[in-house]
């Protein structure tokens, strides 16, 4: 890329955000809890690129009604975070990952200019285009998930990349491709974005701790709720160096379950969870949790708890 496009970009982006209209959701007279911020893009948008550039940033307090990446392209930056309960730094090449509705604000000022490089992702086009990438891993699955069941979810996300050049190459790509944006804009961000977040993905997997005393059942368990998309007990038994019969009675004997009935537990959690946490229609949920087709799922569901999805999320809300 030619690094006077991706200056010229960077200084057109950061000054489209001194212009952009925020707006935020209207509350009743007396209402003292904290604005909450609305999608700033056109409803058309997906993805939207934000580029902060400057010295100072003071931000009030504030919820929004979407996903966001923010991520330390030129110098730290300070934010101030509802769940921490006061000011926490974001450096260089570290990444602050917000969910709707959780209380933040960039509240920074300082001697160096410094650039803030800002994703931002409609809720409803989150889950249907980009969710699957980090649904296997159980903790991103719950944080990004969270929100659509609790809106007074206060987690928040901070990443240092070990590589960043790939992050930084793929945030400079959307740059380019958004402040000269055509009519196919949003076709070429989608999947820069799945890309972005599946480096998101990777670099938090090694970012937990890893418990170093699972048993080897324990192992698998965690294995299928990250694969339970496309596992097999062959897939398991190449993984873990072992014949499949062994593994099966391994299970049985430590666990009490069958592989299947512990795949069909981790898909018909997520199910449930899905069909409350978002709008996805039965035949989407069903793809993500990897039914080749709606029937089946639909048999499954039915088998596993009794009534069809739809009765059971009637009666579970009433409760």
């Amino acid at each position: 890329m030619r690094p006077e496009l991706l200056e010229r970009s960077i200084s057109k982006l950061g000054k489209d955000f001194e212009k952009i209209d925020w707006k935020y959701l209207k509350t009743s007279p007396g209402d003292k809890r904290e604005k909450t911020q609305l999608w700033p893009g056109r409803a058309d948008e997906d993805v939207m690129i934000c580029v902060y550039k400057g010295k100072e940033m003071l931000e009030s307090f504030h919820r929004q009604d979407f996903f966001f990446f923010n991520f330390a392209y030129q110098g730290d930056y300070s934010a101030l975070s509802y769940l921490s309960n006061n000011r926490i730094t974001i450096h260089e090449n570290e990444c602050y990952i917000g969910q709707p509705y959780a209380g933040y604000s960039i509240n920074d000022s300082g001697e160096e200019e410094k650039i803030i490089v800002g994703v931002l992702i409609q809720t409803e086009a989150f889950f249907r285009t980009f969710f699957h990438v980090l649904s296997s891993d159980k903790h991103l699955f719950e944080f990004f998930l969270t929100p659509q069941i609790n809106e007074f979810s206060e987690e928040y996300i901070r990443l240092q990349f070990e590589d960043t050049f790939s992050v930084r190459n793929l945030l400079e790509l959307m740059i380019v491709e958004y402040a000269q944006q055509k009519e196919d804009t949003q076709s070429i961000l989608r999947p820069l974005t799945l890309a972005l977040l599946m480096e998101v993905a990777r670099e938090y997997k090694k970012s937990v701790p890893q418990e170093s005393e699972r048993t080897l059942a324990e192992q698998i368990v965690q294995y299928i709720g990250e694969n339970f998309d496309h596992c097999s007990l062959q897939d398991i038994a190449k993984h873990f160096s072992y014949h499949p019969n062994y593994l099966s009675g391994l299970l049985a004997k430590e666990l009490g379950k069958t592989f299947s009935e512990i795949l069909l537990e981790q898909r018909m959690e997520r199910a449930v969870s899905l069909m409350k946490g978002t709008a996805l229609p039965n035949s989407e949920i069903a793809a993500l949790l990897g039914y080749t087709n709606s029937s089946n799922f639909y048999k499954a569901f039915r088998e596993y708890y009794g009534v069809a999805p739809r009765e059971y999320i009637s009666k579970t809300n009433l409760t």
